[in-house]
């Protein structure tokens, strides 16, 4: 009964640095036990790590109403990508009825090498990402249409998707349109144009290693068929409407987002005029066929079974479950922070920071484990940010400096945890497991081991009249 029993006034714990570990540690145990050893989906171990979460603080001392609290808190946080993924279910169906998605593979097999496809592959996504300013939205349109051209070209799946990451996420991170680029910018409330500029020290070195990576490995990809790919594109000109109107979509997404017009009403107009289009192009279609389209995706009936396996999808059914997943994600996430464990584990890393380059390792430390743990890419910025800007301020680290490392250990690595927003969003767009392209996405793991290094050998203002050994912590 003791774990019912009723609340009092009794302060609730404050738990210490030590706890906190432990606890922090239990639970990547579980998880990575689960989802990475036994290969299980991430679901049923995030609620039960949040379960046993829940349980464990209301025996500690937190009541039950501070448990609800911080569950709720954490599923506040996601509102917005809850709606951006559903929408995004939506405008990859839509997309597939007007043949935007098709006519972006149809051209993509006239225009790419086999030699060289993993390199064009990554160059464009980087392009597109930076127009758009979103690293999802990449992945959704284009990202899709290279799966599919990479499927017939006989490339490693997980490898392509590896590519689209590094390149939708590389284009996302410079992006003055990018929101986690602004917000970053903002944390340290410095020009985001100023913030870019820092940015590149470490971003172009991470592309230009990740283009030499790519063209290496596709150089020696194994020769393919041809017949194989002018199948696919007869196929796709015989079951979709297959024309330059048809890219209309692509150019009113990027429009929008050069008047940062923000995600979800972009995604919302980017569909409707797709269904516009798909209907002026085929006007018998009736609004119950659009509107099943809208609900459970888009079923191809090409006859050709590759064509019907890749454009056979989208839909909002087909966000649900990563929304399920999204939530017990950020549930968890609400009680570690609730409970002061990600708070504590900052503020003790915060203590001993007395250089630029500790500052730098710690900062990425604690947006990498904010990843892993409450999986959302805000917050991994949010959080080491206002912990951290007091401390590089004593130290006199320039801010544009340290905004650069928010952004590439906060916004870049959340692409490669499987159990985030957007690890979840990535496998299930491209319907991969996020094991089998994480390893292949080169962009996120190079680029926080070069802001380490580039924060390693900052050289602190001459002037900087606050010594190391005077750094405190609120």
């Amino acid at each position: 009964m003791k774990l019912f029993k009723k609340s009092t006034n009794k302060p609730e714990p404050v738990l210490s640095f030590g706890e906190s570990l432990i606890i922090l540690a239990v639970i990547l145990c579980i998880l990575g036990y689960l989802i990475i050893v036994k290969r299980q989906e991430p679901q049923a171990p995030l609620f039960i790590s949040f379960v046993l979460l829940a349980i464990y603080g209301h025996l500690r001392g937190f009541k039950w109403q501070t448990v609800m609290d911080g569950m709720r808190s954490g599923l506040r946080a996601g509102v917005d990508p809850l709606i951006i993924f559903l929408s995004i279910g939506v405008l990859i169906a839509t997309w597939i009825f007007s043949g935007t998605i098709p006519t972006i593979m149809y051209l993509g097999f006239e225009i790419i090498s086999v030699k060289f496809f993993l390199p064009t592959v990554f160059i464009v996504c980087t392009l597109v990402g930076i127009a758009c300013g979103s690293s999802f939205t990449t992945v959704s349109t284009m990202g899709i249409a290279f799966v599919g051209i990479g499927a017939t070209l006989h490339i490693n799946p997980g490898l392509t998707a590896g590519v689209i990451v590094s390149g939708a996420f590389c284009g996302s991170n410079i992006s003055p349109l990018s929101g986690t680029t602004n917000l970053a910018a903002s944390v340290g409330d410095i020009s985001i144009y100023k913030h870019i500029k820092a940015l590149l020290v470490t971003d172009i070195p991470a592309w230009a290693i990740c283009v030499v990576l790519y063209t290496f490995l596709g150089i020696n990809s194994k020769d393919v068929s041809l017949g194989a790919v002018h199948q696919m594109m007869n196929g796709l000109a015989n079951g979709f409407w297959i024309s330059g109107w048809a890219l209309l979509p692509v150019l009113l997404l990027i429009i929008l987002a050069i008047f940062q017009v923000p995600a979800i009403p972009s995604l919302g107009l980017g569909s409707l005029f797709a269904v516009l289009l798909g209907w002026i192009h085929s006007p018998s279609t009736n609004i119950s066929t659009i509107t099943h389209t809208i609900m459970t995706g888009f079923v191809s009936h090409t006859g050709d079974k590759t064509i019907d396996t890749l454009l056979s999808k989208g839909g909002i059914s087909s966000m649900l479950t990563s929304l399920a997943l999204i939530l017990f994600a950020l549930a968890l996430g609400g009680l570690l922070i609730k409970f002061n464990i990600i708070s504590t584990i900052i503020n003790h890393l915060a203590g001993i920071v007395k250089t630029p380059g500790r500052l730098t390792f710690a900062t990425a430390l604690t947006c990498i484990g904010v990843n892993l743990m409450v999986g959302e890419h805000y917050l991994a910025i949010i959080l080491p940010g206002q912990s951290f800007l007091p401390v590089a301020d004593k130290l006199g680290l320039k801010r544009e400096d340290f905004t650069r490392i928010l952004n590439d250990a906060g916004a870049a690595v959340n692409a490669i945890v499987p159990w985030s927003v957007s690890g979840v969003f990535i496998a299930t767009t491209l319907q991969i497991n996020p094991l089998t392209f994480i390893p292949w996405a080169f962009f996120p793991f190079l680029v926080t081991i070069i802001a380490i290094i580039a924060g390693a050998l900052v050289k602190l203002p001459s002037n900087s009249s606050s010594p190391v050994n005077e750094i405190v912590t609120d």
